[in-house]
């Protein structure tokens, strides 16, 4: 158990990071990934390389198999590539990533916290060496999260202290809030296929509705979550238009949960090949267990004057 899903990414990452500094340089990621992912390229510089993505949002796996095959870092000892993109909501293809990583000899880590309860998430079956989940994205307490080890791998300890899980992380671990976490899990899990049933009726009501307005343009094509929606409208800045839709208490975004107070062009939308304008232009619609049939009409009602509005302001 960790403190949530930032904090398994981090384990997952410097862990393995640490673990093949010697043996495995090299780290390979998406555009996709938490900041707590994206980090490492920061701090490990060249010892960290990307993979591309195509226009749709989803990673390119020839670009996968040429960087395993030719890091220049040297050998890859971890691929990252989340599950579901918390910011576009596209499913990527992570069992096809994991088994090109596993034949070039490295470890591979999906960050599931998106996906989970929206997603099928099999451990096993996604191949995954390392998988992280929060609870609060299941309806669960703040607070809490897992990292999934692959029985047989040794992970390096962070921090000071005990033995706890297996020797990872030190502390006494928090029974209730494992307990609230468990719960939340078994409710979603039981009522996923009839819950993103429902979701994905109320993001297609949303996604024809915005593309009505002219300008509009979806970001994240194919293979996507039901709670995510992500939609950009030319010449309407992101901050501008959830601004108007605030003053009408109506709650979206302009990028993920991790980023909020963080302003400037997406970069997942970046990766995706936005420009700088169109990266500030994508509006972050999410979906769940409250919101109801009346939120939506509303928001049908309400988004035409909000970019109208967001669309009259000098940039």
């Amino acid at each position: 158990f960790t403190s949530g899903g930032s904090e398994a990414d981090a384990a997952a990452v410097w862990g393995s990071a640490t673990r093949w500094a010697a043996d495995r340089p090299g780290i390979v990621i998406s555009g996709l990934e938490h900041p707590a992912v994206q980090s490492a390229q920061a701090l490990l510089g060249p010892r960290v390389q990307q993979i591309g993505l195509d226009e749709g949002g989803h990673v390119i796996i020839d670009d996968a198999i040429r960087l395993l095959a030719g890091h220049p870092a040297g050998l890859v000892g971890l691929a990252s590539v989340m599950l579901v993109n918390n910011e576009v909501g596209t499913v990527q293809p992570v069992a096809d990533i994991a088994e090109v990583t596993h034949r070039a000899g490295g470890w591979f880590h999906t960050d599931a916290v998106q996906a989970f309860g929206h997603y099928p998430v099999n451990f096993a079956e996604l191949d995954a060496d390392l998988l992280s989940v929060s609870a609060h994205k299941v309806g669960g307490p703040v607070g809490i999260g897992a990292l999934l080890v692959r029985r047989g791998l040794s992970l390096p300890p962070y921090g000071l202290g005990g033995k706890q899980e297996g020797g990872i992380r030190s502390g006494t671990q928090p029974t209730v809030l494992a307990a609230g976490f468990a719960a939340a899990a078994r409710q979603t899990v039981d009522g996923r296929s009839q819950e993103s049933e429902r979701l994905a009726g109320l993001k297609a009501q949303i996604v024809a509705a915005a593309q009505q307005i002219p300008g509009a343009r979806l970001n994240g094509t194919g293979p996507a979550s039901p709670a995510i929606i992500n939609i950009g409208f030319a010449g309407a800045s992101a901050d501008d238009v959830t601004f108007l839709l605030d003053q009408q208490q109506i709650w979206c975004s302009t990028g993920s949960a991790c980023r909020a107070g963080v302003h400037g062009p997406s970069e997942v939308l970046l990766a995706m090949g936005r420009d700088d304008r169109a990266a500030r232009e994508g509006v972050r619609i999410s979906l769940g267990w409250t919101t109801t049939q009346a939120d939506v009409d509303r928001l049908i009602a309400e988004l035409p004057s909000a970019v109208a509005g967001a669309r009259r302001v000098p940039r």
